[in-house]
């Protein structure tokens, strides 16, 4: 029997090359941070990463509480780091959030605003030498190191 309702997604991780830059005293900053601290969140932004998931699949995968999946989930989309990119709907015919990272990677500096001209300068040559791709897997891979160290 066909179901007129869908039950899985054909949604993708898709990222923009515009990255979203915040520093220390950017409001939006603290948020990012407070959001992505506990353990879970990391782990659920990770999967994200990844491929789009429902608050259940996260649930199942990180061997949590669904209820526990959806309070990360919302600190997580209020901070910026993670979108709804589409609705699917259970065997039970529940409606389901399909939660992606949002498409705008972001970059946290160590600085402030009034830094953001010589950041700026300074991924301009880096970006010259190794190309655009290279610096986003480089901050990725550095901001992956500091949130795991703390």
């Amino acid at each position: 029997m066909a179901r007129l309702l869908p039950t899985h997604t054909d949604a993708a991780v898709e990222r923009s090359d515009d990255p979203a830059v915040l520093s220390l005293d950017d409001d939006a900053t603290r948020e990012v941070i407070e959001a992505l601290s506990s353990e879970t969140a990391y782990g659920i932004f990770q999967l994200l990463n990844e491929t789009p998931a429902t608050a259940s699949q996260i649930a199942d995968r990180l061997d949590q509480s669904v209820q526990n999946v959806h309070y990360h989930l919302e600190k997580l989309e209020s901070a910026g780091v993670i979108e709804v990119t589409d609705t699917c709907y259970s065997e039970k015919g529940r409606e389901m959030s399909v939660y992606v990272v949002a498409e705008d990677p972001t970059l946290l500096f160590l600085g402030t605003e009034d830094d953001r001209p010589s950041l700026k300068r300074a991924f301009k040559s880096f970006a010259s030498l190794l190309g655009p791709p290279s610096i986003l897997l480089a901050v990725g891979e550095s901001v992956s190191q500091f949130v795991t160290t703390e």
